[in-house]
């Protein structure tokens, strides 16, 4: 395990090095890009960091941290993954999921403060590594909740054989899902879902009203068999859809800034060639959105007008992810803000901070742009950004200075290279392994098309052509 000391160390020691020696260190030519590689090694993040005996998976890594549940959610996905591709067998991928829905089907739910896992069948964001109780006064997460359900539905959907463990399997992910109290969520009558509550506070009042991560939020709360929304509240969330609807930096679309905006859900649901009303009158399906998302970020990054170091046609993805720090700093002449974890964006705290999920978790939508990308990122920076466990979190390459080490809070700079972020995060993980295995041969998206809450959501918010018929 690499602790920040030591990667600061390293990083001290790599120098220019990771731009003259990358190529060839990596073994490859710098046009071309090993995505099996990539796949392989972030899979490998979740199987070694997860814990077996509960299969929670820690938020980030090396630092030590609590567990995250939308991460177990990515977990859930990345174990048939693994064993589809042969890097460990379907029994222990079925050992782990098993071990990871009997925990979260036996934790203590409960309004009370503290003790408890989760609540109305939603869980809590942040819980502890081992036993699995509220990290702290964190909040009960509807979208994290959304998130997990993600991965355990996959779960229900890939161990389709009848021995008893892949039974129990679908038993579990079933009672999981159904427990699930979505009306209670609206918050006391709504219009629309809160973001999540907490003992101490009650409901936190922001809801998911606009274009987001939340498509599958609202699908799955439609789609519960057990406490479903009314379909009306799909009609409300996507009229919004027009407040975000715009041409900045490329054709027209849904538009969010952070590209996981238009990842998280796309993990799971297939929407080529489906849509519902509101984007039937728009000529679009939100596959189609999300690829427009993704050649915009790449147009902003060529145009690159606050001029960062390091942007152009293939190095490019702002979304959320770890940054340097919390700071001002005039560098080159120009006054510049950094931050530290952010949601990042074009125009919305773009501090020349870029993570490699930003693209790889766009593969699926764009392959023409993403792959040349990934390419170029590898072989600009090489050993100093991919590593063990594929890429890290996040690297800023107008940080390159090295007297400038006293202002950073996080990872460290690699001289006349960039900022490199330290630690790999769960929730950024999760979509390279996923949208890999979408891109390289649909396995997720196959498959959940055989999941009926989901199924169910599509219908009810109004979706049809495509798969669905």
């Amino acid at each position: 395990m690499i602790t920040r000391r030591q990667f600061g160390g390293y990083a001290a020691a790599f120098g220019a090095a990771a731009i003259s020696g990358c190529a060839s260190a990596q073994g490859r030519a710098a046009g071309a890009f090993d995505l099996g590689d990539l796949e392989r090694r972030t899979f490998d993040w979740f199987w070694d960091t997860g814990n077996p005996a509960n299969g929670l998976v820690p938020d980030r890594w090396p630092t030590k941290s609590f567990s995250s549940i939308a991460a177990v959610g990515f977990g859930l996905t990345a174990y048939p993954i693994g064993a589809e591709r042969g890097w460990i067998s379907r029994a222990q991928a079925r050992g782990r999921t098993l071990a990871t829905l009997r925990f979260f089907a036996n934790a203590p739910m409960g309004p009370e403060p503290a003790g408890r896992t989760g609540h109305k069948g939603f869980f809590y964001h942040f819980i502890d590594m081992e036993n699995g109780r509220r990290f702290e006064t964190t909040e009960l997460s509807s979208i994290d909740t959304t998130l997990l359900l993600g991965g355990v539905l996959f779960a229900a959907q890939y161990f389709d054989r009848p021995d008893a463990d892949e039974a129990e399997i679908r038993r579990l992910a079933t009672r999981l899902n159904d427990a699930v109290d979505w009306r209670w969520m609206l918050g006391g009558g709504g219009p629309f879902i809160s973001m999540g509550w907490n003992p101490e506070k009650g409901f936190i009042t922001s809801q998911w009203d606009r274009y987001n991560e939340a498509t599958l939020l609202y699908l799955l709360a439609l789609g519960s068999p057990t406490f479903p929304v009314h379909p009306r509240i799909w009609g409300r969330y996507s009229r919004n859809f027009d407040l975000s609807w715009g041409d900045v930096w490329g054709p027209k679309h849904i538009q969010f800034p952070p590209l996981f905006g238009h990842q998280y859900s796309h993990v799971w649901v297939d929407f080529k060639g489906i849509a519902d009303p509101w984007l039937r009158r728009k000529g679009i399906d939100l596959f189609e959105n999300s690829r427009r998302a993704t050649v915009a970020q790449r147009n902003y990054a060529i145009a690159n007008p606050r001029r960062w170091r390091g942007y152009d046609a293939n190095v490019w993805g702002l979304t959320a992810c770890d940054g340097p720090g919390d700071f001002r700093r005039n560098i080159g002449g120009r006054g510049r803000e950094f931050f530290s974890y952010s949601a990042r964006g074009p125009g919305d705290r773009d501090d020349g901070t870029l993570a490699p999920t930003a693209a790889a978790g766009s593969i699926a939508f764009a392959p023409e742009i993403v792959l040349p990308a990934l390419a170029a990122m590898q072989a600009r920076y090489g050993a100093a950004i991919y590593g063990r466990y594929g890429f890290f979190d996040s690297f800023n390459p107008t940080l390159a200075d090295p007297a400038l080490a006293p202002l950073i809070r996080e990872g460290a700079i690699v001289p006349g290279v960039a900022w490199v972020d330290d630690d790999i995060l769960g929730i950024d993980q999760g979509p390279i392994v996923a949208m890999i295995a979408n891109y390289r041969d649909g396995l997720i998206w196959r498959r959940m098309r055989g999941s009926a809450p989901v199924v169910a959501g599509l219908r009810k918010a109004g979706f049809a052509g495509g798969w669905l018929g």
